[in-house]
């Protein structure tokens, strides 16, 4: 089999090429081009594309890929709400993701976001480099004996369920599927949790149903001085709204490792340009909001998951098993 890895970064390459050897069935040949429908005709010839969270697997992207003759898409992720799912079924193309890489890496991260924006680190680190000592605006609050809310407890959320609760939290959660693991966990409907959390952390995915899940309506009905974590997607919130919210000062902060606009931000390096977007440029200016660059699963033992499990889709397609990671 051989396989067109799209997107690659050098820790991507390195972490795969460690796994590959396991694998002699299989060829892999990178390229730091993004899959779009410009680039899917490079996979001609290739057997398979391996695609991240950023890439187009719209439409179009399908259309030319089962044109060249791939047959199969490895997303080494666990999203794919950037496939077109229905558009893979028609052509016949097989898609294969990465559903649990890594659980608690991610969720560890959302904690050191809420963590961070609660007791304003981002903002201590800088002073005292600057030999400022102050304490002004770097008051927070024990999350001792405060109430988390968690929504979506899969196995990330159910990470972050277990943290908080280490922590000394009550934890609340909404999901229309319950975890029977989570006995210390008490299930609420959303207006509820959005009601009587003082942390809200959100871990679900982005579906129709769940687009703009955080807008006006939903914030106003949260605490005043709510903490709002955002690792999953970025579409879960309203970005204008949030906006709004917190310049009303409904949030004591703010922690986002994803968010509407990052496409063309995620992994890239553009400290050099001018941005053509105000809109992250406007929720960097908040100082109680810390962004970061959709890092939130990216651990060693995270990315040895990743490439094992995508070599391992790689070959139940090649031997023509089933997989639970199967999407279509």
């Amino acid at each position: 089999m051989k396989i067109l890895f799209y997107d690659t970064k050098s820790y991507d390459r390195e972490s795969f090429e460690k796994k590959q050897a396991e694998y002699p069935e299989i060829q892999i040949e990178y390229l730091k081009s993004e899959l779009t429908p410009q680039t899917a005709k490079l996979a001609k010839g290739f057997d398979a594309v391996c695609a991240f969270v950023s890439s187009d697997v719209g439409t179009q992207t399908i259309k030319i890929l089962n044109q060249y003759g791939v047959k199969l898409v490895l997303m080494r992720c666990a999203g794919f709400n950037n496939v077109d799912v229905d558009q893979a079924k028609k052509c016949g193309i097989k898609i294969l993701r990465v559903p649990g890489y890594s659980p608690e890496a991610v969720a560890e991260h959302a904690m050191a976001l809420a963590l961070t924006a609660n007791r304003r680190i981002h903002k201590g680190y800088v002073r005292v480099r600057e030999n400022d000592f102050s304490l002004g605006g770097m008051l927070g609050f024990n999350f001792y004996q405060k109430t988390a809310g968690i929504v979506g407890t899969g196995k990330i959320g159910a990470a972050m369920a277990r943290i908080c609760h280490g922590f000394g939290m009550k934890v609340i959660a909404y999901d229309k599927y319950q975890n029977p693991e989570l006995d210390f966990v008490t299930y609420v409907t959303m207006d509820e949790l959005l009601a009587q959390s003082n942390l809200i952390s959100l871990h679900c995915p982005l579906m129709d149903e769940t687009y703009h899940l955080i807008n006006r309506e939903s914030i106003q009905k949260m605490k005043d001085g709510v903490i709002l974590v955002n690792t999953s997607r970025g579409g879960l919130v309203k970005t204008e709204d949030l906006i709004a919210g917190i310049r009303e000062r409904k949030f004591f902060a703010v922690g986002l490792d994803v968010y509407e606009e990052e496409k063309k931000n995620v992994f890239e390096d553009r400290s050099d340009e001018i941005m053509e977007s105000s809109v992250t440029a406007r929720l960097l200016s908040f100082p109680n909001v810390v962004i970061t660059s959709h890092q939130g699963f990216f651990t060693e033992e995270a990315l040895s998951a990743i490439s094992e499990t995508t070599l391992e889709n790689a070959m139940a397609y090649l031997e023509n098993r089933v997989t639970e990671n199967e999407v279509t």
